[in-house]
């Protein structure tokens, strides 16, 4: 059938033609969300605490690292070695600051890609627009999606490049961060004895790097031999990030979770393990991936400026723009690509937004009819599959795309222990209880994430003490409340980076590349104006609230419908400043960007008191 639009027309598929009902389908993804909604919430996971400590030690470095404490002065301290980290100091770098320090806590650069050696670890971004910097470093990845020890490896050569690791503080933990008022400078204390002061501070801790574990009854029960997958033990299993775990021949596995991490993981485990069941609470969406080797005439024909066309093409489909062209053309443009085949050229189309949203989400459930019937045409065993099918849509939880990970369902010492969206129910000294069933196992692999939905001071180790005496804990206790998500008023010359009310395109270093260009270009006016101090006003900070609180309303339905997940703080979505995407700007990352970007070439420093 065609509908009339207010300027033209387009034609809604029959269920005929879908080959299924809308309304029933929403239904189905009512009645499966329904059933996952827990009342503990966010609290089903623990922190990890003094009892399991040994999850979160470094097994990647030698015992015993010494050194002696540091009573120095910086210009610029940056918390966090993973991308944002290195993008802050490569940026900084480029805009003449020579006293940098990188602090950091794993042994070498690399933030989440430091942790996670997983085997299978890859990006699920193509790593052509993923790895930031290409073009500075003259550097092409291997692969479309490149794995671990090269991107490892990769942040190694930032480091290299842009000399961060003459004054870098591997191995050490920030303790505290105070602001002295009389030298308008901050005091940074850590594990290791230092105190360190530092003119601006740039904070760059990440929200993939406290690993969580479920609260299961019973977990500190367990005899048998445990580990969080960002710290695999490979001295357990063997092998490495290639896969070949050659020790787990005569093992029971359990692995607990199935996200992103076990949908690359899993393969490798089920192909060695003389038993392995996997426990499952949600099914991921796993579409194809399609990995390729890099075209070495390919990267011949790359002009300059080719990485950031390609980011920005990529960002600007997903964000519903309008492209000559889909350059990257993997999964997650795919839907998009649907929705333009719908209604043609989108921005011209006509369409009210009621009758956007409605072609969206038929466009989003074809997309995932496809992915559930992938699975119900790779794994046989017809229970298994349809255990396996995501009911909910696409972006409610992070897509995910792996060629093998299904398949492991049929091989013969594999069991999917699907828990109806209860999760296990606890854990005894021999194994893991689910649905009633005891599973007697010799390792249990945890692949239960990071702590994403806890306040900030939680997850980054440590509380900040600004003007006053004031506390961040305290003063974002009801809320993170920033100015463009950089600057918090009472913490001068003070910047977060991350997801802090800002920007986020599923191409995480495309949204930190530009906060680093951002901080860079604050601190480089402060520089050139011989200003002692950078702070957001009252009345900026709060004008930005209001509008974060007004842009958020945008997603709320939709992630309210959602299955739960840390998308939206495990569906008690209905307090907007909890949960991952509560610090994310709802108007778009596109839209962010160009707000910072005028806000740049403005000049004024608008919103910033200056000292």
């Amino acid at each position: 059938m065609s509908q009339q639009t207010t300027g033209s027309v387009y034609r809604v598929k029959s269920p005929a033609e879908l080959g299924f009902d809308p309304d029933q389908l929403r239904d189905k993804y009512r009645r499966e969300r329904d059933k996952r909604v827990r009342e503990d919430g966010p609290t089903q996971y623990r922190e990890i605490g003094a009892q399991f400590a040994h999850f979160v030690d470094d097994p990647y470095v030698e015992p015993g690292f010494t050194r002696e404490p540091l009573n120095d002065e910086v210009e610029v301290i940056v918390i966090g070695g993973g991308f944002g980290g290195l993008l802050a100091g490569a940026r900084l770098r480029e805009a003449g600051v020579k006293s940098i320090r990188i602090i950091e806590k794993g042994g070498d650069f690399g933030g989440t890609w430091y942790w996670n050696r997983y085997p299978g670890a890859a990006c699920d971004i193509e790593s052509y627009i993923y790895l930031p910097l290409l073009e500075e470093m003259n550097f092409v990845p291997k692969e479309k999606y490149t794995h671990a020890p090269e991107i490892l490896e990769y942040c190694s050569k930032i480091g290299q490049k842009y000399d961060l690791y003459a004054d870098a503080c591997f191995q050490t933990d920030v303790t505290a961060m105070e602001w002295d008022e009389e030298e308008s400078k901050w005091i940074v204390t850590t594990n290791r004895g230092d105190r360190m002061k530092a003119r601006f501070v740039a904070m760059s801790n990440g929200p993939l790097n406290k690993p969580k574990l479920p609260a299961v009854e019973g977990i500190e029960k367990y005899k048998g031999h445990t580990f969080h997958t960002s710290r695999w033990d490979y001295n357990y299993t063997g092998g490495d990030s290639n896969g070949n775990l050659n020790k787990l021949g005569d093992k029971r596995v359990a692995i607990i979770g199935t996200g992103a991490t076990a949908v690359q993981c899993v393969w490798h485990v089920g192909s060695a393990a003389k038993q392995l069941f996997v426990f499952q609470r949600t099914p991921s969406s796993v579409d194809v991936r399609a990995n390729r080797p890099t075209d070495p005439e390919w990267v011949k024909s790359l002009q300059p400026g080719w990485q950031k066309r390609r980011i920005d093409n990529f960002n600007t489909l997903l964000a519903g723009g309008e492209q000559d062209e889909d350059l990257v053309g993997d999964g997650w443009t795919h839907i998009f690509r649907n929705l333009a085949g719908m209604t043609g050229n989108i921005k011209g189309s006509g369409l009210t937004p009621s009758e956007m949203a409605k072609l969206t989400e038929l466009a989003d459930f074809e997309k995932m009819q496809e992915v559930r019937g992938r699975a119900e045409s790779i794994v046989k065993d017809k229970a298994t599959a349809e255990a396996l099918k995501p009911y909910y849509r696409q972006f409610c939880k992070r897509p995910t795309f792996d060629d093998k990970y299904l398949n492991t369902y049929n091989l013969p010492g594999v069991t999917l222990v699907d828990t109806q969206g209860k999760g296990v129910e606890r854990m005894t000294e021999k194994g893991v209880v689910a649905n009633g069933v005891e599973y007697e196992v010799d390792c249990v692999i945890f692949a239960t994430g990071f702590e994403v939905g806890t306040n900030y001071t939680q997850r980054s180790g440590y509380d900040i003490i600004g003007r006053n005496g004031i506390r961040l804990a305290d003063k974002w206790s009801d809320g993170l409340s920033t100015y463009h998500g950089f600057y918090t008023h009472g913490f001068p010359n003070c910047f977060f980076m991350g997801f802090t009310q800002t920007g986020f395109p599923p191409n995480f270093t495309h949204m930190l590349n530009e906060q680093a260009t951002h901080v860079s270009y604050v601190v480089q006016q402060a520089r050139e104006r011989k200003l002692a101090t950078v702070e957001v006003t009252q009345e900026a900070e709060d004008g930005w609230v209001n509008t974060m609180r007004s842009k958020a309303r945008l997603g709320a339905r939709f992630y309210k419908e959602c299955t739960p997940g840390y998308y939206n703080n495990e569906g008690k979505s209905d307090d907007p400043t909890k949960g991952f995407l509560a610090g994310s700007y709802g108007g778009g990352a596109d839209e962010f960007f160009n707000i910072l970007e005028n806000w740049r070439k403005d000049g004024g420093m608008k919103g910033i008191e200056t000292s």
